[in-house]
């Protein structure tokens, strides 16, 4: 039978109803759609998919399982390498990574493994009964900090091998990013859930509002009996630009404006966190965060946002797929541009005074690309006396995030780079520290979900290897 050369399209919300609710946008396959994309894989036995999956999901011998009818077959395979798969089958960048390497790829479309992961991992959720049958006991407790994508792929691994992990959330909700930052219409909050419910089954403890540095240290966790230490707690500490008008009214972090809109629920009327109802909005920056704001910011009613990014469309950071669904629902993309101010006022008597004043508007300068940077990519040069006004009353300021230093400044012993970041041996996650590890965000400053679940992967590894040889 000849392959089919496309994968089969995923079903979507029409994109001028969708921008106007908090519903997932991608509907997901059904069992015919899933069966019919799963024959498209040719079954490698070299497999470059999986060695391009930080995880090492066995991705060949789950798609079998769904092409023969056997989805909840296909969910336990995943399961043995992940954590969170309904999670990463909808926020994974598989073009870039396991996609990127599928031999179908090279003359055709790849085939869709996120989506089939994502198919598998929903179809086990909406008929499992949840029973688990546990790992027995080894007697050993582990402490992980930060409940989001690293750290419960460290708490979920170690578990398996009868661990005793509890995880400490400073959050009253677990999910770290999952549920702070990524939008409902890309993650629900529901999906989040179950997964962290699915490792609680398996024995994990999560205990919330606990904010280690503040509330307990990582000595005290090793008096509490802890024999080692994973750090995950993630990277929230915004970056701003440094610009004129930073510190006026209507401007946010990304960060704060997700939280708020994500976790908060600030757009209800009643709550007590409210956050602003902007009318015209610019979101500054290029990457998933910055289209995750712009989206958000229209479904709470702005009528105009604006996408201000320094660089073209080709270099833009952000998955194709979000850039294509932000520009069907009408975002409006400045390239090629840069926030040179922002620009407010006090009050209505007298808008000359822009002293914690309110947003009026962002001076931006036009750009032009010159030659590379130490990462290969084209710099941005200002073009002189081209700047301009976008009339908006709200802006959010999405241009990364680095690791909070509360832990570090908390734990002696833990070496951190001039960026805040935790130092760590890349192939065991270890820290300067005696039995402490980390992974994730709090190391390498903001990145992807699936990067994150792949350093609490390699963390638990040498977790559970560092206890063994302390029992010998």
């Amino acid at each position: 039978m000849a392959v089919q050369p496309m994968k089969n399209a995923m079903p979507v919300q029409d994109a001028q109803v969708r921008a106007k609710n908090f519903k997932e946008v991608a509907i997901g396959y059904d069992e015919k759609i899933a069966v019919a994309e799963a024959q498209r894989c040719l079954n490698c036995k070299n497999s470059p998919c999986v060695a391009a999956c930080p995880v090492n999901v066995s991705i060949p011998q789950f798609i079998s399982k769904i092409k023969d009818g056997d989805f909840e077959g296909a969910y336990s395979v995943i399961s043995e390498s992940s954590s969170l798969p309904a999670v990463c089958g909808r926020v994974c960048p598989q073009e870039t990574q396991c996609e990127s390497k599928c031999t179908l790829g090279i003359k055709f479309q790849p085939v869709g493994i996120g989506r089939l992961e994502r198919f598998a991992a929903d179809y086990h959720n909406a008929n499992s009964d949840g029973k688990i049958d546990l790992p027995k006991s080894n007697g050993h407790r582990v402490a992980v900090i930060g409940s989001g994508p690293s750290g419960l792929t460290c708490a979920g691994d170690l578990a398996k091998k009868g661990y005793k992990v509890t995880v400490f959330e400073a959050l009253h909700l677990a999910g770290g990013v999952l549920v702070y930052g990524i939008p409902e219409f890309r993650l629900p909050k529901e999906i989040v859930s179950k997964e962290v419910k699915t490792l609680e089954n398996y024995g994990v403890e999560i205990k919330t509002n606990v904010v280690i540095g503040k509330t307990l240290t990582v000595d005290e966790l090793f008096e509490d009996g802890f024999e080692a230490v994973f750090i995950g707690s993630g990277a929230g500490l915004p970056n701003f630009m440094g610009i004129p008008g930073e510190g006026l009214k209507g401007v946010y972090s990304a960060n704060e404006f997700l939280t708020r809109a994500n976790l908060m629920k600030a757009y209800r009327g009643d709550a007590q966190t409210p956050i602003m109802h902007a009318k015209r909005v610019a979101v500054v920056g290029g990457g998933n965060v910055a289209m995750d704001a712009a989206r958000t910011a229209l479904r709470l009613g702005a009528e105009k946002v604006y996408i201000i990014y320094r660089r073209s469309m080709t270099e833009l950071p952000a998955r194709r797929e979000e850039v294509e669904h932000a520009e069907e629902e009408g975002i409006d993309f400045r390239l090629l541009r840069n926030p040179v101010e922002i620009i407010g006022y006090h009050n209505a008597e007298d808008r000359r005074d822009p002293k914690n004043g309110f947003v009026t508007g962002i001076k931006v300068i036009k750009c032009e690309l010159g030659e590379p940077d130490e990462r290969g990519r084209r710099r941005p040069v200002e073009i002189a006396g081209s700047e301009y006004v976008l009339d908006v009353d709200c802006v959010i300021i999405a241009i990364g995030t680095s690791p909070n230093p509360l832990i570090k400044n908390t734990t002696a012993g833990l070496e951190v780079n001039k960026h805040g970041g935790i130092i760590v041996d890349e192939s065991t996650g270890k820290t300067s520290r005696e039995g402490v590890f980390a992974g994730g965000d709090a190391v390498t400053g903001a990145a992807t979900v699936i990067l994150a679940m792949g350093a609490g992967k390699t963390a638990a590894k040498a977790i559970d290897e560092y206890i063994s040889s302390k029992r010998k």
